[in-house]
C-alpha cells in the first residue's frame, strides 16, 4: 500500500517531468498523510491545432477517493488506495478508472515491515537515481448536498515485486515517462487498453532505508525523518530510553 509520501523537489522539476506549465511555488513536503491535499497531472482539454500548450494540467486534490455517488465520505471508508487488479470493476473506482486517470508526483514513500509482535520497522523507499517518479492515480469530484464540490484521489497499488516483498506485499503502481500521454488518455484507452502498465516497477529501481519511528507522527515534517537510522540501533536508544527513571520501562505516577 502506499499510506505516506513524500514530494520534495522543486514545482520546476515536477512540471519538467510531467510536462505541465509552470507550477506555483510549494515547499518540500516530507511526510504526507492522507486527507491532505496532493498535486495530480491529469489531461488537459484537447489541443488545439497549432497550439504549443501542454496537453496536461495541475490538480490539488483530497487524498482520500470519494466516489461521485456516495451520499456522505462519513459512510465510506477512507480510500486512499486503490488495487490496481481490480479497480476496473470496483464500484468505487470504475468510473474513474475508465475517465479520470492521473499521476501522482512523488519522489519517495514509506512503508512498514512487520515482524511477529516487534514493533513495525519504517523503511523510506525512493528512486535509486533520486528525483522524481510518477505513480498511477484516480480522481473523482465529489459534490456535497449544499452544493459546493470538492476533487480527491487515491493511488493505485500492485503486487510488490520480488524486491520489495520483503518489506511489504502491496507497492504503488509507477508510471514511466514514454508512457504518461497513454496513461492520461482517457478518451481512446480503455482501462483494458493501459492494463499493461499496471505491474510492479522492476527490482533495483527503488531502494529502502531504514529510518526511524519518527515518521509514525504526521506532526514530524522535517528532512530528519528520512534519515537512515539501522534498526539495532533504533532498538538499542529505545531499550536505553525505557531504563531511564520514569521511563516506559518503568512504572510511575508522576
Amino acid at each position: 500500500m502506499c499510506g505516506r509520501y513524500t514530494l520534495a523537489v522543486s514545482p520546476d522539476e515536477v512540471a519538467a517531468y510531467l510536462g505541465l506549465m509552470e507550477l506555483d511555488a510549494f515547499p518540500p513536503r516530507y511526510n504526507i498523510p492522507p486527507t491532505e491535499p496532493i498535486l495530480m497531472a491529469v489531461a488537459g482539454p484537447p489541443r488545439q491545432p497549432g497550439s504549443n500548450l501542454p496537453d496536461r494540467q495541475a490538480l490539488l486534490v483530497r487524498w482520500g477517493f470519494i466516489p461521485s455517488w456516495a451520499k456522505s465520505p462519513k459512510d465510506m471508508p477512507l480510500l486512499i488506495n486503490a488495487r490496481s487488479e481490480t479497480a476496473a470493476e470496483k464500484p468505487a473506482f470504475k468510473a474513474a478508472m475508465r475517465h479520470r486517470r492521473s499521476l501522482v508526483p512523488a519522489s519517495g514513500f514509506f512503508e512498514w515491515k512487520r515482524e511477529g509482535k516487534k514493533a513495525a520497522q519504517p523503511y523510506y523507499v525512493r528512486p535509486r537515481d533520486g528525483g522524481v517518479v510518477a505513480f498511477a492515480g484516480l480522481w473523482e469530484t465529489w459534490s456535497e448536498p449544499g452544493g459546493s464540490e470538492i476533487d480527491t484521489g487515491a493511488i493505485l497499488t500492485t503486487g510488490a515485486n520480488a524486491e520489495f516483498a520483503a518489506i511489504h506485499h502491496r507497492m504503488p503502481v509507477v508510471i514511466r515517462p514514454e508512457h504518461f500521454s497513454r496513461w492520461l488518455d482517457c478518451r481512446n484507452q480503455e482501462p483494458r487498453d493501459v492494463a499493461d502498465l499496471l505491474q510492479p516497477v522492476e527490482p533495483g529501481f527503488f531502494e529502502a532505508i531504514p529510518i526511524s519511528d519518527k515518521v509514525n507522527k504526521v506532526a514530524n515534517t522535517g528532512p530528519d525523518i528520512l534519515e537512515r537510522v539501522e534498526p539495532a540501533a533504533q532498538a538499542t536508544e529505545a531499550e536505553a530510553e525505557a531504563a531511564k527513571p520514569g521511563g516506559q520501562g518503568q512504572l510511575t505516577l508522576f
